[in-house]
């Protein structure tokens, strides 16, 4: 198996961290210039002044908001603005900052902006200024943090303060939420043991929870929003379906032209952290993106979904895990599970609630690669019954509200799981006792 993995090494072409990084400026720019073919530059500019000073709790869907010439570029912007601190901190590219910089451009669909960003990014990094730890160290709760956006913009705009104020508060709150996020991303991923791939939006479910009591217990009525745009199937089709399959020729040119190495990568569980870049290699790390994006929207059509600004984001954000702990055999069996329990109990499967819980109810894929397709359909249609009743306690201001419910079905369905393990384990060592004469020949050695 070494000589194989070495050929195989051997054979596909490598690229630099200088590359990686300007193939995510591309993707960027991509978002940005995409945006004028949908509309004119004076609608793109309308747009963005209507998705900076609007409330954005879920599920504010930009194309139905604004424009989708606006939705993404505001995107764009946002990918690049990511893109910029990874190279101020000096980060090396690798799987975690992949998934980073494909969710903030996928929630920058439905939820994420400049201006409700900023402050948590500043919190963030402050707070690895005060620990003086460097700066990459806080990295990833900057860019995963801005789900705490929405609550930036319903301080400011949307519970009746003047603007002066309005803008002082949301600021400060996000600053204080950007601040105590790395200590408490931490500290959680203990919670979930890395079953949750989304830690930081479970960390944000907790903080955005306690900011919205704390409003609440003010008299302000903070609740989450349906604003879902529908008809853009066909374009979002012909734009989305043609980009994957450039990453995949990519991936596979990359890869010598074959599938060498992807199913070594499957075996892995993806249980935190499993950076698929640094194990396997940016090329299958390519083609596994591009394989989870036609799956993504393969799941979505085949329900009769709608390609909204959320159900992008939920394609965008399977793809970019693609690089950080999804495969598609630790995907596919919570998609299944969604879709079982989803016909079972009558829902509507093809309402955008239900479908953003399947796609991004993969935060739970490791349980499905360590304990293989039955629980992995148990911990799916579970997912789906949790999520439904988490946005509540946060009232929307966190965008990861699948990454908060996800840590609660890990949270229980873990420890479960690895105590029937751990039984299994001992009977079987009883049933099949170590040979006395194997164990002193084995201590001789």
């Amino acid at each position: 198996m070494e000589t194989n993995d070495k050929i195989v090494a051997t054979s596909a072409r490598q690229i630099t961290q200088n590359t990686q990084y300007w193939m995510l400026i591309l993707f960027g720019i991509f978002l940005v210039l995409i945006s004028f073919v949908f509309n004119t530059p004076l609608e793109i500019i309308n747009g963005q002044a209507v998705i900076l000073t609007t409330a954005s709790n879920l599920t504010t869907d930009y194309f139905e908001l604004a424009n989708v010439g606006a939705t993404f570029f505001n995107s764009g912007i946002l990918t690049l603005h990511a893109l910029l601190l990874i190279k101020i901190t000096k980060a090396k590219i690798n799987g975690s900052l992949i998934a980073a910089v494909f969710t903030v451009a996928a929630f920058s669909f439905f939820g994420k902006n400049l201006y409700n960003s900023m402050p948590i990014v500043v919190g963030a990094f402050t707070y690895a200024w005060v620990t003086k730890v460097p700066a990459e160290r806080s990295l990833l709760a900057a860019l995963f943090g801005t789900a705490l956006g929405p609550l930036v913009n319903e301080i400011t705009f949307n519970i009746g303060l003047r603007l002066g104020i309005g803008i002082l508060l949301g600021s400060a709150a996000g600053f204080v939420a950007g601040f105590i996020l790395p200590p408490l991303a931490h500290h959680f991923v203990g919670f979930t043991k890395g079953f949750s791939l989304y830690n930081i939006g479970f960390s944000s479910g907790v903080v955005g929870t306690i900011f919205t009591s704390i409003l609440r217990a003010t008299g302000v009525v903070i609740e989450p929003i349906s604003l879902i745009s529908k008809g853009n199937n066909m374009q979002m089709s012909l734009l989305f379906f043609p980009l994957f399959t450039v990453m995949l020729l990519y991936g596979l040119y990359l890869n010598s032209w074959s599938l060498n190495g992807y199913s070594r990568m499957m075996k892995h569980s993806g249980q935190l952290s499993s950076d698929f870049v640094k194990k396997n290699g940016f090329n299958l790390t390519l083609i596994n993106m591009s394989l989870l994006g036609f799956v993504a929207l393969g799941f979505v059509l085949s329900l009769g979904g709608e390609l909204n600004g959320p159900v992008i984001g939920g394609v965008l954000t399977v793809v970019g895990f693609g690089a950080f702990g999804k495969h598609l055999k630790n995907v596919i069996p919570i998609l299944l599970g969604v879709t079982l329990i989803g016909y079972l109990n009558n829902y509507d499967m093809s309402d955008t609630s239900v479908i953003i819980a399947g796609l991004f109810g993969t935060t739970i894929a490791p349980i499905a690669g360590r304990y293989g397709l039955v629980m992995g359909m148990i911990a799916g249609g579970l997912h789906l019954t949790v999520v439904s009743n988490t946005s509540y306690l946060h009232g929307g201001i966190n965008l990861y509200n699948n990454g908060f419910a996800g840590g609660f079905v890990a949270a229980l369905m873990i420890p479960l799981l690895e105590a029937v393990h751990y039984h299994r384990e001992q009977r079987r060592e009883i049933r099949e006792p170590v040979d006395p004469a194997e164990s002193i020949s084995t201590e001789e050695d």
